[in-house]
């Protein structure tokens, strides 16, 4: 068993997080990462209505009594999604985990923390990050160039991004980016973070609300076949590569503006690709740990998988490697 400060800050077994997504954080999926000992987390906003984000909490609660939390994620639109109703439907649902992402949560920060509610905010950058633990947060996640969704503009690879935050954030942080397995957890472990999040991993896998066949897609893929979008606009974002995507970064090649793309990028279209499986329908989101994923399991199977995989690394190549110097040392 790896014990972290993650781990005893939210009380789950296992330093590992299953992300907010959209369209793929729901109750079946969130629900069997908690059965598994780690932390799943619904997207609020795949709920159509706070009401609707209520009933989905019950429904997790359905399929299990182990924690689970929920994703609010703040972004800026033409007409924002009413984030205070959200927010509210979060408190009174009794959530005692929030993950955060997106512009100045101070507000929804401020909110939670009255009612007891633990957040951990996602941040791709270290500044980003520090100001998050002055606003009160209780854990980061530090999300690497790697990540699917926004990884930031700074394009600082995990590598890098993960010790130079464990050097500034006092709290406990989570990495994001890249994680699919025992190696990666480790490497976290060993860079200075508390834990790891996965998203892309975790779309593949059967209790995953999606169509098989882009489960399957991303099994056939390898790390090269994602493109980043929007990256003229400043608003960059990791998706699977296809058809749609190739289209929008030779458009933006050409001086298109989000006016011009953005029927190709629209939320139904990518929302369409998880139903019916066409992974040409629109947009959709996945990071380069692509290249990492060969199985469909189930939640619990990579979990165990995982944390026994991560174990092995450190009792037996670690304490090899230890102890073979040590016999040198003392011949």
């Amino acid at each position: 068993m790896i014990k972290t400060r993650f781990t005893e800050l939210v009380g789950v077994e296992h330093p590992i997080v299953q992300g907010g997504m959209q369209w793929v954080g729901r109750a079946e999926l969130v629900a069997a990462v908690a059965n598994a000992g780690a932390l799943g987390l619904i997207t609020a906003l795949t709920q159509p209505t706070p009401e609707d984000l209520t009933k989905e909490i019950a429904r997790c609660r359905d399929l299990t009594d182990k924690p689970f939390g929920v994703n609010l994620t703040i972004l800026p639109a033409i007409k924002p999604p009413p984030y205070a109703e959200y927010r509210q439907a979060i408190i009174e649902a009794g959530i005692k985990i929030v993950e955060t992402a997106g512009n100045k949560p101070q507000e929804h920060v401020t909110e939670f923390k009255k009612h007891g509610i633990k957040v951990i905010h996602k941040c791709t950058s270290v500044r980003h990050a520090l100001s998050a633990e002055r606003m009160g947060v209780d854990a980061i996640s530090i999300d690497g160039f790697e990540c699917a969704g926004h990884p930031g503009e700074d394009d600082t690879p995990g590598l890098i991004l993960i010790p130079v935050a464990a050097d500034k954030v006092k709290i406990p942080m989570i990495a994001s980016g890249g994680f699919g397995d025992g190696r990666g957890l480790v490497a976290a472990l060993a860079l200075g973070a508390d834990g790891i999040n996965m998203g892309t991993r975790f779309m593949c896998t059967k209790e995953s609300p999606i169509h098989q066949l882009v489960k399957e897609r991303i099994v056939a893929n390898d790390e090269r076949e994602t493109e980043l979008i929007f990256r003229t606009m400043r608003n960059t974002s990791r998706v699977a590569k296809n058809a749609i995507s190739t289209k929008v970064v030779a458009m933006e090649r050409e001086g298109a503006k989000f006016e011009d793309v953005r029927e190709l990028v629209a939320g139904a279209r990518g929302k369409m690709v998880y139903a019916s499986g066409d992974a040409d329908e629109g947009i959709w989101s996945a990071g380069q740990v692509q290249g990492l994923i060969h199985d469909i399991p189930t939640c619990a199977e990579l979990i165990s998988r995982i944390v026994r995989d991560a174990e092995a690394i450190i009792r037996s190549r670690f304490e090899a490697m230890l102890s073979g110097a040590q016999r040198q040392a003392a011949e």
